[in-house]
């Protein structure tokens, strides 16, 4: 990343960052398991649940599945680790 990025972190301690590469696109999402992850933010579920219908809709060969970490800004390896091991992709929901 050539170029300069300024995070603030709302808990009001400036995080140190480190740029990562994004994962590698899927081919197909066809028969994919996709994790909808609802971050605990204001109407983050609400957004989650949008998402799922708008896959049910739109991409039926998909199968989705809300998930939660224990709680808020804080990391849950397990709930990660389950992520990993039996999902394609996951959509993180931040709130609107």
């Amino acid at each position: 990343m050539a170029e300069k990025l300024t995070v603030h972190d709302p808990r009001g301690y400036p995080p140190k960052v480190a740029g990562k590469r994004l994962a590698p696109r899927l081919d197909s999402m066809d028969g994919k398991k996709v994790y909808l992850v609802d971050c605990l933010f204001d109407n983050s579920e609400e957004f989650m649940d949008q998402m799922e219908d708008w896959f049910d809709q739109h991409l039926p060969g998909v199968q989705t599945q809300k998930i939660k970490p224990r709680q808020s800004w804080v990391d849950d390896p397990d709930m990660r680790a389950a992520v990993e091991a039996d999902g394609d992709a996951a959509v993180l929901g931040v709130g609107l």
